[in-house]
């Protein structure tokens, strides 16, 4: 597994291109599109909320009933959501849109769409901006960057990766973009993510490779409780590398789960890392759990507490607030028998060792957690099982940036 520059345009024959079409923004793109010169094997996972954004509805039926796809409509800016039988009707127009400038039939596009709920979409700035896309769509690693750009809302910078990897006695590549901010909640968040890959796959394969896939990466990422109307991952394997396709789980689809895995990690932890308002990555590890599932309650509990994320923001090792998030998860445990640690590029410092404070310095503490990512261990000396969750600091600037989020 080597990592390469680019993201979504980084696997052969898919192309992308961005465009401002004025969806909502002023002066910025806000729409981009993928493209695959040949169909896909498609793959989704969508959020858990019972109000699902009409893109959810539209891309569950793509990729579970048709199964195929060519390419990607995305806005931001509205997110189509709660907008009933007009909004569904939108990203039918959309995509026979495509459909009519591109050789793709309008059940083979997928739509996405992020930012302000309940308002409907203008139709036809979606039209104009699919018409202006086309003629610009390009293989080029800047304009796999400019879509990763145009898909963001309060997101600070644009999240890609790419990767390249030995299966089948072929040079694969995985590749993807995403965004993501705030709204944001394990069980997928106000998140889009695009993976592409020239691997050729079965259907069946690819579909179980992501489902199993999330549940260790986007569903263990959390900055503000919230689980969005829009969450939605989408996988696009073309088979343009030629490989004979994988049908069974043999070395090359572990192979292929291997690189998953690592690309949707890096993606989830730029999410988490780029929260609202954020100053700091926090990432939280349980380690020797009684078993996988509550090693993921108990982590998830810690990273999704405000009185921790606000005490990484202040700096301030007030461990008292890891041991309450840990107690209130629903996992039993013994608090007697818990070692925490604090762990950054700074350093590693032991802070709570079988139920009782160690002597610490607390200068020293506040230089571990001063650094841009900040790591929490808890070793609950109960079993063999770990899991780890990924989330941020909460700032002042978090309230400011959702106070006035639709103006």
């Amino acid at each position: 597994m080597k990592r390469v520059q680019g993201g979504v345009t980084a696997a052969k024959g898919f192309l992308a291109a961005a465009t401002a079409a004025g969806i909502k923004y002023k002066n910025r793109t806000d729409m981009a599109m993928i493209y695959s010169e040949k169909s896909c094997r498609a793959a989704g996972t969508f959020t858990t909320n019972v109000v699902k954004a009409a893109p959810v509805l539209w891309d569950r039926h793509v990729t579970e009933d048709i199964g195929r796809a060519q390419a990607v409509v995305v806005n931001s800016g509205i997110a189509n959501a709660c907008t009933g039988a007009e909004g569904f009707a939108c990203c039918r127009e959309t995509a026979e849109e495509v459909e009519k400038i591109l050789p793709v039939p309008a059940d083979e596009i997928l739509i996405a769409s992020t930012g302000v709920i309940g308002m409907q979409m203008p139709v036809d700035r979606l039209r104009a901006g699919v018409r202006a896309m086309v003629p610009m769509l390009d293989g080029s690693m800047e304009a796999g960057h400019a879509a990763a750009g145009a898909i963001l809302t309060t997101d600070t910078h644009e999240k890609e990766v790419a990767v390249s990897f030995e299966a089948c006695g072929r040079t694969v590549t995985l590749g993807g973009m995403c965004k993501g901010s705030g709204m944001i909640h394990p069980n997928m968040c106000t998140m889009l993510a695009f993976l592409t890959t020239d691997l050729a796959i079965s259907e069946e394969l690819l579909r179980e490779a992501l489902r199993a896939d999330i549940a260790d990466t986007y569903n263990m990422i959390s900055v503000d409780g919230d689980t969005s109307t829009n969450d939605t991952v989408l996988l696009l394997a073309n088979g343009q590398v030629g490989n004979p396709e994988i049908t069974e789980k043999n070395a090359d689809y572990e192979a292929f789960c291997q690189v998953l895995r690592f690309v949707n990690t890096e993606l989830a932890k730029m999410m988490a890392g780029d929260g609202e308002g954020a100053t700091a990555l926090l990432e939280v590890k349980v380690i020797r759990a009684a078993s996988k599932k509550a090693a993921k309650v108990l982590s998830k509990s810690v990273v999704c507490s405000s009185l921790v994320k606000a005490m990484i923001f202040g700096h301030d090792a007030n461990f008292g607030r890891i041991l309450c998030a840990l107690g209130y998860s629903g996992e039993t445990f013994d608090p007697e028998r818990i070692d925490l640690f604090f762990e950054s590029k700074a350093g590693k410092m032991l802070i709570f060792r079988d139920g009782v404070a160690v002597s610490y310095s607390e200068e020293e503490a506040t230089r571990i957690l001063s650094e841009p990512e900040v790591t929490i261990i808890a070793d609950m000396k109960m079993g063999e099982a770990e899991a780890t969750a990924w989330g941020c600091d909460l700032s002042y600037d978090y309230v400011k940036i959702n106070a006035d989020y639709r103006s």
